[in-house]
C-alpha cells in the first residue's frame, strides 16, 4: 500500500509509505495519493489533512530506477501526469494541508512540501533542492513556490547548489511555519491539525481560496475576491455559530459547513 490512510477526530493522515527508497514516488504512489486526495475533498467528515511519511524521510523525490527505465514514463509524462495533478490538489482542496516532514524532503518531495498550506519539519528534517546535482530543474511547483516565500536570490542559490537546508534554517528563511524538536515533532503536529479541524473549515477554505487568488491579482482585483468570499463565508453555519457562542459567552462548536 503505497498510502497508508489513517482517521482521528476530523484529522486525516496521509502517510506515503515506500520507506525502503525513502518513500521517493514512483507511479503507483503517485497515483494513490493523487486518489487520496479527491477523497478528502468530497469527504465531509475531514476537516484537515496530514501529509507525511514512513520511516526516516519525508520524500527522497523521484525514484530514478523507475525515471532511468527503458520502459518506464518519459520525464515530461512524470511531472504533467504524477507530479502537476497533486500540486493542484493540494492547493485546490479547499481544507487545511498541513506537511509533517518527518526527515529529509529532497526534489519533488520538498516542493510538494511547500505547496501545503503549512508546514512543520522535525528539527532533524532537511529540505533539499537536488534537481541541478543530475541537471534537471526544480518541479512540483518548485520555481513558483519557493521564491514567492524566500525571494528570487535565495531561491536561486538554493536551486543551483542544491545545499541542504535544515528545519531550523527553513524556519528561519519564513520556508516552513515552525522546526519542531524530534521528541515532541509527533505531538505537536497531531495537536496543531487537531486545532485546525475544531476551528470553522469552511471559513479557511475559503480563506485559502483567497490566498491562492493573491498570487495573480491585483489590488482592486483581490478586494473584489475578498468582497465575494467573505459574503460567502457570512451565509455559514459556522459564521453564525461563531456570533451566536460570542453573544452567549460560550466555546463555539464549529462544524465546517
Amino acid at each position: 500500500m503505497e498510502i497508508v490512510v489513517s482517521n482521528q477526530n476530523g484529522v486525516r493522515e496521509l502517510k506515503m509509505n515506500r520507506p525502503e527508497v525513502f518513500n521517493s514516488f514512483n507511479k503507483a504512489m503517485a497515483i494513490a495519493l493523487q486518489n487520496e486526495l479527491d477523497k478528502c475533498a468530497t469527504d465531509s467528515s475531514v476537516r484537515a489533512v496530514i501529509i507525511t511519511g514512513e520511516g526516516k524521510a519525508f520524500c527522497a523525490g523521484q525514484d530514478l530506477a523507475e525515471a532511468t527505465d527503458p520502459n518506464g514514463p518519459e520525464l515530461k509524462s512524470i511531472v504533467r501526469e504524477h507530479y502537476n495533478p497533486i500540486i493542484i490538489k493540494i492547493r485546490e482542496l479547499e481544507k487545511p494541508v498541513i506537511a509533517s516532514v518527518n526527515g529529509v524532503a529532497a526534489g519533488a518531495g520538498a516542493n510538494i512540501a511547500l505547496a501545503c498550506d503549512i508546514t512543520i519539519a522535525k528539527s532533524s528534517a532537511s529540505f533539499i533542492q537536488a534537481f541541478s546535482k543530475i541537471g534537471l530543474i526544480p518541479d512540483s511547483g518548485g520555481t513558483f513556490f519557493l521564491p514567492r516565500i524566500i525571494g528570487t536570490q535565495k531561491a536561486l542559490a538554493l536551486m543551483m547548489t542544491a545545499d541542504k537546508v535544515t528545519s531550523e534554517e527553513a524556519e528561519k528563511m519564513n520556508m516552513i511555519y515552525k522546526s519542531v524538536e524530534d521528541d515532541e515533532f509527533e505531538e505537536f503536529v497531531y495537536q496543531f491539525a487537531q486545532k485546525i479541524a475544531t476551528m470553522p473549515t469552511r471559513g479557511l477554505g475559503l480563506t485559502k481560496k483567497a490566498v491562492n487568488q493573491s498570487l495573480f491579482n491585483s489590488l482592486e482585483d483581490q478586494l473584489e475576491i475578498e468582497e465575494k468570499l467573505q459574503t460567502e463565508a457570512g451565509s455559514t453555519y459556522d459564521f453564525n455559530e461563531g456570533v451566536e457562542a460570542f453573544l452567549e459567552k460560550r466555546v463555539p462548536v464549529f462544524r465546517g459547513e
